[in-house]
């Protein structure tokens, strides 16, 4: 599904230049959980941020479902950013006084080929696969509570069924015990629904719900290797 092969990325301020990325190369499969972590500095964010094709590579090539992503034109990119991508930030990036539903709803209204029925339809069905109670659907965002707005920021991922979910430190403003619950709802969207999903953290203890960890210094991949999680499973 995704293939990167010797991505560096270089920033130049005047004379100065900051090599960030400096020849990354890997392959994802449809419907793998992986879990890319590093210190700050160490790159990950850069690299989610041209997987999402948000920013693009001062070198090397990305493939996104066979497709040369480097080829295209930055409304292409904008087209496969809004169907085949869902991202979910640690900060929610929710509309504060527009109910659950509005949240959810809002990629949709961009898209002309989906009916109004149609989008409450997809953005329930989207509420239930993150694990949202029903009852929470007409509340504004602003009066839950951060794992409950994780949850929505899920579903507002998944409501264009995405060919691939990008969670960047998805439980860094949560406590430890609703940052479980958040990573509980990733993992049965994982298992359950196939959902291919990249999550990019600082924390261990988060990267191992995935099934595979792949980490980063300085800009180079240092280790790509299964998690405790599947090692685990394999033994029994």
């Amino acid at each position: 599904m995704i293939a990167c092969e010797n991505i560096t990325k270089t920033y130049k301020t005047g004379d100065a230049q900051t090599d960030v990325l400096k020849g990354i190369s890997f392959e994802i499969k449809k419907g793998e959980f992986v879990a890319i972590i590093g210190p700050s500095g160490s790159g990950k964010s850069t690299l989610m941020h041209i997987l999402g094709t948000l920013d693009r590579p001062t070198s090397g090539k990305y493939f996104l479902n066979g497709q040369d992503m480097l080829k295209l034109s930055d409304n292409e990119l904008a087209g496969i950013r809004s169907q085949k991508i869902g991202f979910v930030f640690q900060s929610f990036n929710l509309l504060p006084r527009a109910s659950v539903l509005r949240n959810v709803m809002l990629p949709l209204v961009y898209d002309n080929n989906v009916k109004k029925e149609k989008r409450e339809e997809k953005a329930a069905q989207a509420l239930l696969s993150a694990g949202l109670d029903e009852d929470k659907w007409h509340h504004l965002s602003s009066q839950l509570s951060g794992g409950q707005m994780q949850r929505v920021a899920i579903a507002r991922a998944l409501v264009n069924n995405p060919d691939l979910i990008l969670a960047d430190e998805p439980t860094g403003n949560l406590d430890s015990k609703t940052g479980d619950i958040v990573l509980d709802a990733f993992c049965r969207l994982n298992k359950d629904f196939g959902h291919t999903i990249i999550l990019i953290t600082h924390e261990r203890y988060v990267a191992e719900h995935a099934d595979r960890i792949i980490e980063m210094k300085d800009g180079l991949i240092v280790a790509d290797e299964a998690s405790s999680k599947t090692n685990l499973l394999k033994e029994k």
